[in-house]
Order: C-alpha cells, then sequence, then structure tokens
C-alpha cells in the first residue's frame, strides 16, 4: 500500500495548537480515494442496464459550463488523443453532508485535488495530486452571483474552491501548470456514505483501537465492516490514531479505498441491475461535472475510451512541493521539478524521475 504526503498543518477546528512535522515520503495524496469514486462512476456508466436506467440518472448530474465560466483564457488543448482530467473531492457542509460528522466548518471546501493525465493511446495513467495547502496565485475569475473576483497571490490552494467554485478551481490549476483540463468532476461525503451503504459495507482491519470523540468512531483492534456513515467516520478521523494530525488519517483513507475496491470487484455489480442501479443514483445525485461529461451517455463514451487503463498501473505523484520560507505551514511548488513535470504533461512525454522528487518529503 503506497503512502500519502500531505503538508503538516492542523485545521482550523482543531483544538490542539499547530506544530510543523514533517510529512511522511510518499506519492500521492489521498489519491485512492478520488480515483475509485471516478473510476466507479466510469464503470457504471460504460455498463449500463438500458435506457430506463440513463434517463433516470441523467438528470441527477450537475454540469458546469467550463467554457463559459473561464472564458477564452485557457491554455491550448494537447495536441494528441491524450486527455486531462481534475478531479475534486469536496466536503460541503450543507444538504445531504450536514448530518454527516464533517465538522463545523462554513460551506463547503475541496481538500482533494488531482490532475488525471491519460496520455495518447489511454493504455495508462498518471494521477497528479496538488496540496491544498500549497500558495498559489488565483486568477480573476467569476463568482457564482456573476461578480468578479480579483487576482491574488499567495492565496492557500483549498480556499478557491470556498470563495469561487470548481470552475476556478481548474481555472487556477491551469494557471499554475500551463495544461488544459479537458475535463472536472466533483463528488461530496454524502456520495461517499451511500456508496458503502449500496454495496452493504466494507470490511477494514485495525491493529489498534481507535476511539475518536470528534469523528464519533469507536472501534476494537480487529476486523469490522463498515456501513457508510462508520466509513465517513474512518477516513475522517484524526484525533484517535497517532499524533492526531492528518498524517494518521490519510494511511486510513488509503487503507479504507483499497478494502472498498477490492469489495466492489468481488461483488460483481454490474451482474446486478437493481445494484448498479442504486450505486448510480447514489453516486450520480452527489456528482458535479464539466458539461461535456454531464450525462451518462457522456461518461459511458468517455469510459469505453480508457478500456485500456489498469487502475492498478496507474502513476501517482505528489506535485513537488518546498516548506515556504514566510510560513513554514504552507507550501510552495518546487522548482525546477514542478515546471519540468507540467512540461512533460503537456507535451504527453514520460515524466523524469527527478520532476517527482519533493524537497518537503526528502524525497
Amino acid at each position: 500500500m503506497s503512502h500519502v504526503s500531505t503538508p503538516p498543518r492542523r485545521h482550523a477546528d482543531d483544538a490542539s495548537p499547530s506544530r510543523r512535522r514533517k510529512p511522511e515520503r510518499s506519492r500521492g495524496k489521498r489519491i485512492r480515494r478520488i480515483i475509485l469514486w471516478t473510476l466507479v462512476v466510469l464503470v457504471l456508466a460504460a455498463g449500463g442496464t438500458g435506457y430506463w436506467l440513463y434517463s433516470n440518472l441523467n438528470g441527477n448530474i450537475k454540469g458546469v459550463d467550463l467554457d463559459k465560466a473561464i472564458g477564452t483564457d485557457r491554455p491550448e488543448k494537447l495536441p494528441t488523443s491524450g486527455q486531462n482530467v481534475l478531479v475534486l473531492g469536496s466536503d460541503s457542509r450543507s444538504g445531504a453532508n450536514a448530518g454527516l460528522g464533517t465538522g463545523k466548518v462554513a460551506g463547503a471546501r475541496s481538500d482533494t485535488a488531482l490532475v488525471m493525465h491519460i496520455p495518447e493511446g489511454r493504455t495508462r495513467a498518471t494521477a497528479i495530486s496538488i496540496p491544498r495547502d500549497t500558495l498559489v496565485t488565483r486568477p480573476e475569475c467569476t463568482k457564482k452571483d456573476g461578480g468578479t473576483l480579483p487576482s491574488a497571490k499567495r492565496v492557500m490552494f483549498n480556499s478557491v474552491y470556498s470563495v469561487a467554485g470548481p470552475a476556478c478551481v481548474v481555472k487556477t490549476v491551469e494557471a499554475m501548470s500551463g495544461v488544459r483540463m479537458d475535463h472536472f468532476m466533483e463528488i461530496d461525503f454524502s456520495g461517499f456514505k451511500d456508496l458503502v451503504d449500496a454495496i452493504g459495507g466494507v470490511d477494514v482491519t485495525v491493529d489498534k483501537p481507535i476511539h475518536d470523540k470528534s469523528s464519533g468512531l469507536d472501534l476494537t483492534a480487529g476486523t469490522h465492516k463498515l456501513d457508510g456513515t462508520q466509513s465517513l467516520a474512518f477516513v475522517r478521523t484524526r484525533h484517535g490514531i497517532g499524533d492526531g494530525s492528518d498524517l494518521g488519517r490519510i494511511g486510513l483513507q488509503q487503507q479504507f479505498m483499497i478494502a472498498l475496491l477490492g469489495e466492489i470487484k468481488k461483488q460483481d455489480l454490474l451482474g446486478s441491475p437493481t445494484k448498479t442501479y442504486k450505486i448510480a443514483d447514489s453516486l450520480t445525485t452527489s456528482l458535479t461535472t464539466d458539461s461535456g461529461l454531464a450525462s451518462l451517455t457522456s461518461l459511458g463514451k468517455f469510459a469505453r475510451s480508457m478500456n485500456g487503463v489498469d487502475p492498478a498501473t496507474m502513476e501517482t505523484i505528489m506535485l513537488p512541493v518546498a516548506y515556504d520560507k514566510i510560513d513554514p505551514n504552507r507550501v510552495v511548488a518546487a522548482e525546477p521539478q514542478a515546471s519540468t513535470l507540467w512540461k512533460a504533461i503537456r507535451s504527453d512525454s514520460t515524466i523524469p524521475e527527478s520532476a517527482k522528487k519533493s524537497p518537503a518529503t526528502g524525497g
């Protein structure tokens, strides 16, 4: 199982004081969670059970017209048949998420963001995670109310979603990378919970007891079958493990997503139209995409184009970062590694090993 790196920062809703801690050496940040959600949606779309399923689920998916929201000031598309997809995981505290024990932070944030690059030929893929505490220059964006949000330097990456929504996140990623996003996908907490409930729970094994009053998770050492609510607490817990930082929680998220993927494979979901529909319904209700993917027909077409990609061989990379010299609780893109990485993505070429090394992790 791969490990995950995240900048060493406690959140404002933590009771304990902030302190600097060196991240684990790793490739990726909360990668498996988002990749899994994305692949499940795509597989379900590709294996649809007929018009009745499509007609009932099409209306669930929310679409965003990126060209209209961002404008024409965007990088050029790849000159090949390669694709770049920005995948976001949001933790909105409203609607169906309000009662899921996700904390008391107002509004919504995107704590997980990764660029999935599928090179020409579509037989492999690379996932590049962007640490949420990375300081970036946010470009001028159009706000939800139609007003203009001015450009700003040194803003935390995951704050972009909160103040301006997913289209501005896409624009920010394009500005920092020079890579055009062909598509984007976003899923929230309620979709995660409903997915687990739809498949009947997921088995996880913990070596030590976990008691977290904040998340409500209370597990003895051993194997447990978690329902949706328990699973959400499992991937959100941090106070009940390690020193209470995000590092331990990320390890649990990795463990859980591997278990979830194994359960999905074991159940032959596409062999059961009823279960497939239930899962697809829960996921599409919580799914937002660009307008080009905002239907099961479009998702299915995109999924079929990726049939040759094996998730087991997907390369995961964390955007190379270094500690910020002004604020040690934040990180900035490390150079020249980051520029070299994005250049390889733009040219659909092999990523040099030197571009994968992150000073913040010692890698």
